[in-house]
């Protein structure tokens, strides 16, 4: 029987043709002047689109991490708290939630800032203060907080307990074993994951469109709207959201090639043996 070839070792046509294609689609917009026109206006929006998604990524990270240690807790209180969060935030469709965050929850919090501050003499604010780009990433931060929460608690729940009383019988702290022995070794599981989230998190990020948001997206239905050239628009836009995510994804297969290498065949030995590993 033959060994199953690994598609890691294919040449990759798919992107010789992805490129050629898009390297056809640009020349094309440079010889059209309307394309040309239309490319200069999303190219406008590429900016907010990639601050929307660090910036909320970054957030929902940091949550995501929060929520999961908050999983594994001995405390009942914070596990159900947090699988209560999980599982709300994962049930709702993300343009549900950037609807209800921009037009209630952010009413609400002004509301409750106001009440807080007021007494000690603070400026009141008002409801139109609260920019909705930063309601979107509200939004999408407290949404891939609940995907992240799992993605986290699956690689933290990876790591071989023996590692974890290898690294107590060091003295470590707490803390110390978090960082040096559980966390990098966990790193190493959830990066793919985490890189996926993160491609779907620039995708998702054209959803803030729905809220007026200058993105590429919305960018591009307004152009389409007044050219009426909606083949060549929507075209564009695709394209740029293929060059992003695409980029992003080799990116991120090449960090996780050199993690590989880094951990090597002796890594995974000493894994198996119990042994704390280096950071």
């Amino acid at each position: 029987m033959k060994p199953t070839p690994s598609p890691e070792k294919d040449f990759p046509w798919w992107l010789v043709v992805v490129a050629t294609t898009g390297l056809f689609l640009f020349w094309r917009a440079a010889q059209d002047g309307v394309q040309t026109q239309v490319l200069e206006t999303l190219s406008r929006g590429i900016g907010i689109t990639v601050m929307v998604t660090l910036v909320a990524y970054a957030g929902a990270c940091v949550i995501g991490l929060a929520l999961a240690l908050a999983q594994m807790s001995r405390w009942l209180v914070l596990r159900q708290a947090a699988r209560l969060y999980v599982e709300v935030m994962r049930g709702i469709p993300i343009i549900v939630l950037l609807l209800y965050v921009a037009f209630v929850l952010a009413p609400a919090m002004v509301a409750g800032w106001n009440w807080i501050a007021q007494p000690f003499g603070a400026e009141e604010l008002r409801t139109r203060d609260l920019p909705l780009l930063w309601r979107a990433v509200i939004a999408l931060t407290l949404a891939y907080a609940s995907f992240l929460a799992e993605v986290f608690r699956a690689g933290l729940m990876s790591v071989d307990e023996g590692q974890v009383e290898a690294a107590e019988a060091l003295g470590l702290s707490p803390w110390q074993r978090f960082r040096l022995v559980v966390f990098p070794q966990a790193f190493r599981t959830i990066l793919p994951p985490l890189g996926n989230d993160f491609v779907a998190m620039v995708k998702d990020s054209s959803l803030v469109s729905v809220l007026g948001v200058a993105d590429i997206t919305q960018l591009g239905k307004v152009t389409a709207a007044g050219n009426f050239r909606y083949f060549e628009t929507y075209n564009m836009v695709a394209l740029i959201y293929l060059v992003m995510t695409i980029g992003l994804s080799l990116a991120l297969r090449g960090l996780e090639r050199r993690l590989r290498a880094r951990g090597g065949p002796d890594g995974a030995r000493r894994a198996g043996e119990g042994g704390v590993l280096p950071g």
